[in-house]
This record gives structure tokens, C-alpha cells and sequence, in this order.
């Protein structure tokens, strides 16, 4: 496997948290938030791996989101 660049390291640590953070959701909500998680993903999976500004605006734009739904009162997304 080819080296990560810091960046696509930092993407990948993203990800990885949101999914550990969908493990302390109510079971019945857990598959609603790994497909909003996918979804987002997935929709900028087309940003040029060499633009960095927006690469970093999208991580922390995710860190944000991540922050926001890990809260205990968010129960359920969508």
C-alpha cells in the first residue's frame, strides 16, 4: 500500500471517529447515521487530493458535524 500524506491521514482519522461515534447511538438509528456518514464522504470524494485549502476546510467543516451529532441529545439523523 502506498504512503498517506498527512492530509489523506487526517481523512482517514475522521472517518475512523465517526464511525466509533455511531457505536454510541441508539441501535435503531446506528444504520441513519453510517449512511449520512458514507454520503458525505462520498460527495467529496472528488476534491482534488493536492487542493489542501479545501481538503482542510472539508476537515474541519467535519470535525464541526462530528462534534455536533456525537452530542447525547441527538438521538436519531434525517
Amino acid at each position: 500500500m502506498a504512503r498517506l500524506s498527512g492530509l489523506q491521514r487526517e481523512v482517514l482519522s475522521l472517518y475512523r471517529q465517526c464511525f466509533r461515534e455511531i457505536r454510541n447511538k441508539p441501535a435503531d438509528s446506528r444504520n441513519n447515521f453510517k449512511q449520512y456518514a458514507r454520503a458525505e464522504f462520498q460527495k467529496h470524494r472528488s476534491v482534488n487530493k493536492k487542493d489542501f485549502g479545501a481538503v482542510e476546510y472539508l476537515l474541519r467543516k467535519g470535525h464541526r458535524q462530528l462534534e455536533m451529532y456525537s452530542s447525547l441529545g441527538i438521538r436519531n439523523i434525517r
